[in-house]
């Protein structure tokens, strides 16, 4: 049965992830259609064709890899290296006006935004799932002897803004502390907070985690946690939670009178007091009362670990917000331009092999799937991509549609085409260093897939384990 989910996962995926770039792909079709260009291909996926026929001078396709799609349009740039070399001499097709070229390619950003807006539309309909780490500044945990810890943030505390930045939520890429830590520049960050009704400012130097191997570099972090409420998921039978009466869905509010903002605290005070009796603070159906529970050694990973015997609900509370689609796409919008921004800094810690390709996004794809609202989850995270993929290819670089409306601007002020041998060398070598850095980003995404991140994980353990006299 889980074979069978991961497969339909795995479609799902596919599904949509070449629904963006096929329609993208569709955009500059229907352009060119309305233009008058000659369009020689249009294939959907790339390989060797599984399936082909030609219709009105038109070879379409169905290729065998299932990585998106393309259209062939000889007049408007040589990309033999990407979609195949052309049937036809280019020279003795028609030539088309800078105009023409200009809306055909700004067609294919134009129908992304498009379809990002339509699936705005539905995510407004439906809802889209904000998890507590998505909605929360407070904090939930602090990590012992971090530089958070150091300067005297504290579970409970909430964060106003971080690096001068106002943030409303924990994670995520807009206004978010995570995302403005990792931004960051300096050598201390300002993080304004709210504690028993007074704001203060405290300056954090950021930690960096040493890059293992050959992993993508680690960014900026202050080893905080967000508040998340404290769901029991699960109370495995013949345990101290067992025997005490905790029940799934019970919230535990806190430890011998010490609140809880985040499981984790519990976790690490059973860990350093594994002989000591501690009080429960329960909540079960709006009602709060007291439960003596003392930790035992369980298996855990292998290992025996003192534990009480429960499981937390990872997703803790789950509320349904309905941003409005102009909302959504600004926000995709404000986000992709601050990541282009940091990844253009030099001081920042946000590097091109931070960005993901085609394996990183089908596994981040999975990821939403795998939840029980995947599909509200999924095509919130699509608005995102397809801005994303419209702006991506509005950059001024030749083989992208940025590039291409850039040409055909020189052309239109110098009032003849760019020289087609000149154009097929510059075409082709930006072809070739895209085709490398898309080879470059799939290394490290990769090494994320949860197969390989195990294997590395034994793999460099091993070897520091050889390393230790």
């Amino acid at each position: 049965m889980h074979i069978v989910r991961v497969v339909f996962i795995l479609l799902e995926v596919l599904i949509l992830f070449n629904l963006l770039i096929v329609v993208h792909e569709l955009g500059h079709f229907l352009a060119a259609r309305w233009r008058g260009l000659y369009i020689e291909k249009f294939g959907v996926w790339f390989g060797k064709p599984l399936w082909k026929k030609t219709i009105n001078g038109v070879q379409y396709s169905l290729g065998s890899l299932p990585f998106g799609g393309f259209v062939a349009l000889p007049q408007l740039a040589p990309m033999d290296i990407i979609e195949g070399k052309a049937d036809v001499d280019r020279a003795r097709l028609p030539k088309i006006s800078a105009l023409d070229k200009i809306i055909v390619a700004i067609a294919g950003p134009l129908f992304s935004l498009l379809l990002a807006l339509f699936f705005a539309g539905i995510v407004w309909a439906v809802g889209h799932p904000v998890s507590e780490a998505d909605s929360t500044t407070v904090i939930g945990y602090v990590l012992p002897d971090s530089p958070a810890q150091k300067v005297g943030l504290q579970p409970g505390d909430k964060i106003l803004s971080v690096d001068g930045k106002p943030v409303r939520r924990f994670m995520g890429m807009n206004d978010s502390v995570s995302w403005d830590v990792v931004r960051s520049e300096g050598d201390k960050i300002a993080v304004k907070f709210e504690r028993d009704g007074k704001v203060q400012t405290v300056w954090v130097e950021p930690y960096k985690a040493e890059t293992r191997g050959w992993r993508r570099k680690s960014v900026r972090q202050l080893l905080i946690y967000p508040a998340e409420t404290p769901i029991i998921d699960k109370v495995e039978p013949n345990t101290p939670a067992a025997s005490a009466g905790l029940r799934s869905g019970d919230i535990i509010r806190g430890f011998d009178k010490t609140p809880i903002y985040n499981p984790i605290a519990l976790l690490e005070y059973i860990s350093k007091h594994p002989k000591d009796q501690l009080v429960l603070q329960v909540e079960r159906g709006g009602e709060r009362f007291d439960v003596p529970v003392k930790p035992t050694l369980l298996p855990t990973n292998g290992e025996q670990k003192p534990r009480i015997g429960i499981q937390w609900d990872t997703t803790g509370i789950v509320s349904i917000d309905h941003p409005n689609p102009i909302e959504q796409v600004y926000n995709s919008v404000t986000s992709t331009l601050k990541t282009i921004g940091a990844v253009a800094s030099p001081k920042s810690d946000v590097k091109l092999q931070h960005l993901s390709g085609p394996v990183g996004i089908g596994r981040i794809y999975y990821l939403l799937f795998q939840s029980e609202r995947g599909w509200q989850l999924a095509l919130w995270f699509s608005v995102i991509l397809n801005v994303n993929l419209a702006i991506l290819n509005m950059l001024p670089i030749p083989v992208l549609d940025g590039g291409h409306i850039v040409l055909a601007i020189i052309e239109s002020i110098r009032r003849r085409p760019v020289n087609m041998r000149v154009l097929e060398v510059v075409q082709t070598s930006c072809a070739v260093v895209i085709i490398g850095y898309m080879l470059y980003i799939t290394f490290f995404d990769v090494q994320d897939l949860p197969f390989v991140r195990k294997k590395l994980d034994q793999f460099e353990s091993q070897s520091s384990t050889k390393k230790t006299p």
